[in-house]
């Protein structure tokens, strides 16, 4: 691949660009977390253990921006809001589903490991 630039950053690779976009410690979690359909706020923060408001709101408005997320705004009393993937979203999902294994893989070879030196010590 030719070398892409984007937002005054050059990427060497399909895949360093694609990181760039869903990496990070909480954006692969909040999409995730929208998988099976949109969510209010408070829901979704429920759904992410361990992150707090201020990052929610920055991951949610980058995802914004980067077209991975839309929040609706529905004019009700008390007004309600909810964040869903958008097409590019959902595109995203076959490879962080495929990452979320190799994790879960990973996990159980480590602590087997793990297990494993604890019984022979």
């Amino acid at each position: 691949m030719e070398d892409f630039i984007h937002q005054n950053r050059v990427y060497y690779s399909p895949v360093e660009f694609a990181m760039a976009y869903i990496g990070g410690t909480w954006k692969i979690p909040v999409i995730l977390a929208l998988s099976d359909g949109p969510l209010r706020y408070g829901d979704l923060k429920n759904a992410i253990p361990h992150i707090t408001d201020k990052m929610l709101n920055t991951q949610l408005r980058d995802l914004e921006k980067k077209q991975m997320v839309t929040r609706t705004i529905y004019r009700e009393k008390p007004p309600r809001v909810e964040y869903a993937l958008t097409e590019r979203g959902i595109k995203a999902l076959p490879a962080i589903s495929a990452l979320a294994h190799l994790g879960d893989v990973l996990i159980t070879q480590e602590s087997a490991s793990i297990k494993k030196l604890k019984r022979e010590d």
